[in-house]
């Protein structure tokens, strides 16, 4: 990735990252498209001292790039009938799911708590040549006022019991009627199948497992389709 080409704006915005962090790109073929995802290449600078390994609310998720993304961002690409239907990443992080489905036609939103993820969205949006996408900051504790979505999508998000009424609330106030929600997570993710029984009251759910390899092992990602009853 030549960072010259970028928009002056994002330009700007990269090196102000770089003074601060490592930073590379890392360039994926998703369907038709090449996205080139900026990504910090020491997750320890985000650590702020904090052991993660005694602290697991320490490890900046964000900032890793996830194998569910990564079959969350072709399936979204894949879908029929995307063109103007509007799309929202929960805890976009990287923001690869998202950035596919923007350049694959949705009208995207990827959403996550701090703004130097949303920088890092920005850079990688503007090297991909994506612009049919919005970055906005979202506590899902306290969620903003967006309006609805056809779509609601989100890899490895459920990482702490915590999140799971408030997600559960997210999907049924902001899924537009006949909307679906796609959840990507590893099969190992403990909090997903406890999110999914309480989902099950008011939400028909299929469950596809996808494979990938991923540094020499096959990774299971279980893809979950979530639609009102």
């Amino acid at each position: 990735m030549d960072i010259r080409t970028l928009p002056d704006e994002e330009r700007v915005l990269y090196n102000t990252l770089k003074e601060k962090y490592s930073l590379h790109f890392k360039s994926l073929r998703i369907g038709d498209t090449t996205i080139h995802l900026l990504k910090p290449s020491e997750i320890g600078e985000f650590l702020q001292g904090r052991d993660s390994s005694t602290d697991a609310r320490a490890f900046p998720f964000w900032a890793k790039l996830w194998e569910a993304s990564v079959v969350l961002a072709h399936l979204l690409a894949a879908t029929r009938e995307r063109r103007g239907k509007r799309l929202l990443e929960l805890g976009a992080g990287l923001g690869l799911s998202g950035l596919a489905a923007a350049l694959a036609g949705y009208a995207a939103v990827l959403a996550d708590k701090e703004q130097v993820i949303l920088d890092f969205q920005r850079v990688s949006a503007a090297a991909s040549g994506c612009r049919n996408v919005r970055h906005i900051l979202f506590d899902p504790f306290q969620p903003p006022e967006i309006g609805t979505f056809d779509v609601i999508g989100g890899a490895e998000i459920l990482s702490s019991e915590d999140f799971l009424d408030p997600l559960l609330d997210i999907c049924k106030n902001y899924l537009a009627e006949g909307g679906t929600v796609y959840l990507a997570h590893d099969v190992r993710r403990k909090c997903l199948p406890i999110f999914l029984r309480k989902a099950e009251r008011e939400f028909s759910i299929g469950s596809q497992k996808r494979s990938l390899q991923s540094n020499g092992a096959t990774v299971d990602i279980l893809v979950n389709r979530l639609q009102r009853k």
